[in-house]
């Protein structure tokens, strides 16, 4: 695919001219008493030794946040307030590019009572084919590329809470300056009835980005993507009731990301099963046939440079009292220095049994 026999003819170019380097001193560097070349050996060791570091990145996030939760329960005399300082979320990540056309990554998460202890959240290896050919491949432990998600907010959009799916698996694509197509195969936890464990689950999307110069002061992205069996994403994996369900779910997702003048962005999505989960397989689905679906938009302008404030308007349907069939909300965002943003978010939500939840979120964020 990036024609790896290039690759491995160049690192066994490089073992045999090391080989043959050691071999064969050069004259200048034949007298070991002397200081001059003592120094320059001892510079190329240090080189060899710690040069690779050159290679490596680290980044990293670090989020602190204060919530207030009020509940108001459909049932008399049910309500509930709720209110904590949380240490949210620590993710250290390593990316490795060593070698042309080969790199690596690694993302190790701690959220708070989500993932104890640290975890790797993600691992992969990366091949792509650079000046030769515009096609890449990736393998490891991902976030499959089903949906967008991308959101002003600190709360993730509903859409993300219904679609966001990771396995181990391996994604091949097509990419250039416009468009990006990949297509991944993986072996997910919920299995179909009669199925014998096998890797026979799919995604497939397709993303498009207008030209910067096509129209000046407008970025436009949009995107449309397909997993063979929506049952696998983190949330509803955790929801299935049955030991196997009866057929594969299959899930769609589109999107559309328009940015106006580096002040104005909009954002609209929306994630929807394509076919019915039977009566008892969802936890929440009190006896009904349900197909899960969920939408967002949401509206951004910075103000300055260093304030934004966005407004969100989501829902769905058949999500019983899993999330919110409706929620809106007001988010603002300010820079106080480099990297470090303090946001305050605000969030009514309504469910489908009647209640409703007012959720206030401050966060205090760190990202190098």
């Amino acid at each position: 695919m990036v024609k790896l026999g290039k690759v491995l003819s160049f690192m066994l170019a490089s073992v045999l001219c090391l080989t043959l380097s050691a071999l064969a001193l050069p004259a200048e560097a034949a007298d070991e008493s002397s200081p001059a070349a003592n120094g320059n050996r001892l510079e190329e060791s240090t080189d060899s030794r710690y040069g690779w570091l050159d290679h490596v990145n680290l980044h990293g996030l670090i989020e602190v946040e204060a919530s207030y939760v009020n509940v108001d329960s459909a049932p008399p005399g049910t309500d509930s307030t709720d209110s904590d300082l949380t240490l949210a979320t620590v993710a250290l990540g390593i990316d490795v590019d060593i070698v042309k056309h080969v790199s690596g990554h690694v993302l190790f998460l701690w959220e708070g009572d989500d993932s104890e202890p640290l975890e790797v959240d993600e691992a992969g290896i990366y091949l792509d084919g650079e000046d030769i050919i515009p096609l890449y491949l990736e393998a490891g432990k991902l976030y499959l590329p089903f949906g967008n998600f991308a959101s002003h907010f600190i709360s993730d959009p509903l859409t993300h809470e219904l679609g966001e799916t990771r396995e181990s698996a391996v994604i091949a694509g097509y990419t250039n300056e416009t468009l990006d197509l990949s297509f991944g195969v993986f072996n997910g936890d919920i299995d179909e009835r009669g199925d014998n464990n096998r890797i026979d689950n799919f995604v497939a999307s397709g993303v498009f980005s207008l030209p910067e110069e096509t129209v000046p002061g407008l970025e436009l992205v949009a995107g449309i993507s397909w997993i063979s069996d929506l049952a696998d994403s983190n949330v509803l994996q955790d929801e299935i009731a049955v030991s196997a369900i009866n057929n594969k779910i299959d899930g769609i997702s589109a999107f559309v990301s328009v940015a106006l003048w580096e002040r104005g962005s909009l954002i609209a999505e929306y994630l929807s099963a394509l076919d019915t989960f039977e009566a008892g397989e969802l936890s929440f689905d009190d006896g009904k046939r349900l197909r899960p679906e969920t939408w967002n938009f949401e509206a951004g302008y910075a103000l300055t440079d260093a304030l934004e404030i966005a407004l969100r308007y989501e829902g769905g349907k058949d999500l019983g009292d899993l999330l919110p069939d409706r929620q809106y909300g007001i988010v603002a965002s300010y820079c106080l220095f480099e990297n470090t943003v303090l946001s305050i978010e605000y969030l009514h939500g309504e469910f489908a049994n009647n209640d409703e939840q007012d959720l206030l979120t401050a966060q205090f964020a760190f990202e190098f």
